[in-house]
């Protein structure tokens, strides 16, 4: 099955100049979505992952069902003020200014093995700051695990580059 398939390209979203990968219409292709869950954690199968941490908002998606297939936990790293109890932060660069990701204090425990998911991986801000929020933590992030990669912004390279082996599933030129 052509994953690729089912991943809608909408032109010049949110700005022109912009292909906008939408992957919800994979999440809501039933066989589709599986298959790629089955993908995401094929590698890790085997492997003792504590915990699954997902990327606010379609990492939660993905995550979630990462977990269940590796019988583990789920740990939501949210937007800043998003969550209920005491959060730990950590500030990303976005094209224009910043952002806070944030995760509950006791979302992970020292040494826990973590494996991070979301559904694309562009220039790898996100992502770096999902790793260090999770290092803060205490855990071990294993890998990073995605359905899309835009390897022209050099995202998957700038999280190798931190020591976290990355996958994804599918690859599509421009951004």
């Amino acid at each position: 099955m052509d994953l690729t398939q089912f991943i809608r390209t909408i032109p010049d979203y949110p700005k022109p100049g912009i292909m906008f990968r939408d992957v919800t219409t994979l999440m809501g292709h039933p066989q589709a979505f599986r298959r790629a869950v089955d993908e995401l954690v094929q590698s890790f199968a085997g492997l003792k992952i504590d915990k699954v941490a997902g990327i606010e908002a379609r990492g939660f998606i993905l995550g979630g069902a990462c977990a269940h297939q590796l019988s583990c936990g789920f740990v939501p790293l949210r937007k800043k003020g998003k969550l209920p109890y005491n959060a730990i932060s950590q500030s990303y660069e976005l094209e224009y200014g910043t952002d806070e990701l944030e995760m509950h204090e006791d979302a992970v425990s020292k040494g826990e093995r973590v494996l991070l998911v979301d559904d694309l991986i562009a220039t790898g801000g996100t992502a770096e700051a999902g790793i260090k929020l999770l290092e803060k933590g205490g855990a071990k992030v294993e890998a990073a695990v995605f359905l899309v990669d835009l390897p022209e912004l050099g995202g998957a390279k700038k999280i190798e580059d931190l020591g976290v082996p990355t996958v994804s599933l599918m690859a599509f030129d421009g951004h």
